[in-house]
């Protein structure tokens, strides 16, 4: 056989070997977009996908779960956790009465009952408020207190009192008033809204206030549960403009690894734009700065963009989504974190949840939460195959407070970000720990908007399933959020 032909013959036996073999080895070892090698994904929190308004449930109070939640406090206690929270219904005027609910596992809750059947007298002459606001519970000296609110609306004739029991289901039995505001009174404060936090010494500090004058925090007494100080309205921790800028809700908490208080505030009006803020102090009486060093207490035109914006009104693809995403409280179980807030579906905003998210820490301190209510995840490690594919992404914007909408970047192999600008770039740096550089040039500082977040394992709500989500912030304190999307 001529030289010429054997070399075309061995040619044409390899290109017959060697192209299927590639060809299969690109199929066999190219990443998959749904690939969860190495992850445990929560399991469903139902049987069937959850009804957002469900009017079956209107006069039926054990089928009420999470509905008709508003302004709830949570605490653990007895293996159980529980939400207190406000007078509360749509289709009819609510049964007066503080809201209770318990849950094992933070994710199944069962209607108890309520704290009262009506306000006492003492409260509605002083306000004439038919009905209780924004409970916090606590225990102290082995029994249970619980602070409520009632309050003339629009006005600053409002009323702390105090209940107590040695059961946390009760019965309660009221102790009387707290702190007292009134319209011409001298102070600022309006009472209500209280949060009680005991700091790392073992001091209780009732940290409170909705509007006008802000929010303020003063000392209780560990004995009886009262103020130590009832005439002194206590030292202001933040504040905003006017009326026309709201503040409320407020909770304060302390991580011991960080060594900060947190204090967490709710922006503007409960119905839609609600939103989550956040800041930290060494000291639990301020001053609070956010992740920008400014300042909670701004009455300026400039306090839209105070504090870290966590939570926000938001809406993943076509859902309906959620508003009204504010009034928080928060919870340290063990190792874990997590924030609960009312919020409001964005198919009739008059039908109100209580949802529970999974809270993380950024590397330098700072708490973010999970962009998808909480159904049991923990945080795990990833590697680089869990995040290639489709995602749903959620920029909390620090200065507009409608509902955010998503954007459909793609994370590929090659450690690019397919968003329609090309430069953007992610890389797993760590553990769970994402870093994603986004292109924009002429707007971010030097071009990118640089993110690091945190990836855990989530169920998808809207779409009723297992995934991943991340949630971090970028170099200016702007949180965002990712959902990963699987493809069927």
């Amino acid at each position: 056989m001529k030289t010429k032909t054997k070399v075309i013959l061995i040619g044409v036996l390899l290109a017959v070997i060697i192209v299927p073999a590639s060809i299969f080895g690109v199929k066999h070892y190219q990443p998959k977009e749904n690939d969860f090698t190495g992850i445990k994904l929560p399991s469903a929190p139902a049987k069937t996908p959850v009804k957002n308004v469900n009017t079956d449930v209107l006069n039926d109070e054990k089928k009420w779960t999470t509905n008709f939640t508003h302004d709830g406090a949570i605490i653990k206690t007895d293996g159980w956790y529980y939400v207190f929270s406000t007078d509360y219904m749509v289709g009819a005027p609510p049964t007066p009465g503080i809201q209770i609910r318990k849950s094992k596992d933070l994710i199944h809750w069962n209607f108890v009952g309520r704290v009262f059947e009506q306000v006492s007298q003492e409260a509605w002459d002083w306000t004439h408020g038919t009905t209780f606001w924004a409970p916090n519970v606590i225990q102290m000296n082995g029994k249970y207190y619980l602070y409520y609110s009632v309050s003339e609306v629009g006005k600053r004739n409002s009323y702390i009192g105090l209940a107590t029991s040695d059961k946390i289901e009760g019965p309660w039995k009221d102790q009387g008033a707290v702190i007292k505001s009134k319209e011409g009174d001298g102070n600022t404060v309006n009472a209500i809204d209280p949060d009680i936090t005991i700091d790392k010494s073992g001091q209780p500090w009732m940290v409170y206030g909705s509007y006008f004058g802000g929010i303020f925090i003063t000392k209780v007494d560990k004995n009886t549960g009262k103020l130590v100080n009832p005439n002194d309205q206590g030292t202001l921790l933040a504040q905003r403009k006017d009326m026309n800028a709201g503040i409320e809700g407020p909770e304060i908490i302390y991580n011991k690894k960080t060594g900060y208080y947190y204090l967490t505030v709710s922006y503007d009006w409960l119905e839609d734009t609600y939103n989550v803020r956040v800041a930290r102090s060494k000291n639990i009486t301020g001053p609070f700065l956010d992740y920008n060093h400014k300042d909670m207490i701004d009455p300026g035109d400039d306090s839209f963009n105070t504090g870290n914006k966590i939570l926000a009104a938001y809406s993943f693809g076509k859902d309906p989504g959620w508003l009204g995403t504010g009034h928080n409280g928060l919870l340290q179980d063990g190792e874990n974190y997590y924030l609960i807030h009312n919020a409001r579906t964005g198919e009739d905003k008059y039908w109100s949840h209580l949802h529970v998210r999974k809270m993380v820490w950024t590397d330098d301190g700072w708490p973010v939460v999970s962009p998808e209510r909480y159904a049991g995840e923990t945080e795990q490690r990833v590697i680089e195959s869990n995040l290639i594919g489709e995602w749903q992404q959620i920029v909390l914007n620090r200065f507009d407070d409608a509902m955010e909408g998503s954007t459909k970047p793609q994370l590929l192999a090659n450690g690019e970000i397919k968003n329609g600008k090309r430069k953007s770039q992610w890389k797993l740096t760590g553990k769970n720990t994402l870093q994603l550089s986004i292109y924009d040039p002429g707007v971010a500082p030097k071009d990118y908007w640089n993110f690091t977040v945190k990836v855990i394992p989530a169920w998808d709500w809207e779409n009723w399933r297992g995934t991943l989500v991340f949630t971090g912030m970028n170099q200016e304190g702007t949180v965002i959020w990712g959902k990963k999307i699987i493809n069927k």
